[in-house]
């Protein structure tokens, strides 16, 4: 499969918002976000955020994300990640991570990138490591339905 990524079009954001396909999975993307996800809660979110990012692969959105932090010549920290169920299991996910790692180093010249996972998240928790993300700490928060999940922050060095 070949993929591709561009700046996030606002004719993609219906897209985007079918990808989580339950309260977990849209917690996992977008703490703040109530289930389902709609195009004003991501349009909002992309508002406040830079480098919003879509994977296109056979004439399809198959991945988004962005950085809910860019500071230049600092610290990138990744957000909103989240892909197409269709798209899982094929590398998607790794391509999406690797070329926002690019366009941090790109066009923010990141000393470092931070991504933070839910424990609940086995997908991300086994694929950042793989990406030379490093565990630096873990928050306690609140799930969507009042549980205790614990936020692991991670960060690769530049």
């Amino acid at each position: 499969m070949h993929l591709t990524h561009r700046p996030v079009q606002p004719s993609d954001i219906p897209v985007i918002c079918t990808f989580p396909q339950s309260p977990d999975e849209l917690f996992y993307m977008f703490p703040k976000a109530t289930h389902p996800l709609t195009p004003a809660q991501l349009t909002d979110a992309i508002a406040q955020r830079s480098g919003s990012t879509v994977v296109e692969g056979n004439g399809a959105i198959m991945a988004f994300a962005n950085f809910y932090k860019a500071e230049h010549g600092g610290v990138c920290a990744l957000g909103n990640v989240v892909v197409a169920p269709s798209a899982r299991g094929h590398g998607v996910a790794r391509y999406l991570v690797t070329a926002m790692i690019g366009l941090a180093r790109q066009q923010y010249a990141a000393r470092e990138v931070w991504v933070s996972c839910f424990n609940h998240n086995t997908a991300g928790l086994l694929l950042y490591p793989q990406l030379g993300f490093v565990p630096f700490g873990i928050e306690e928060r609140q799930a969507w339905d009042g549980t205790r999940v614990a936020l692991v922050q991670m960060k690769q060095l530049m």
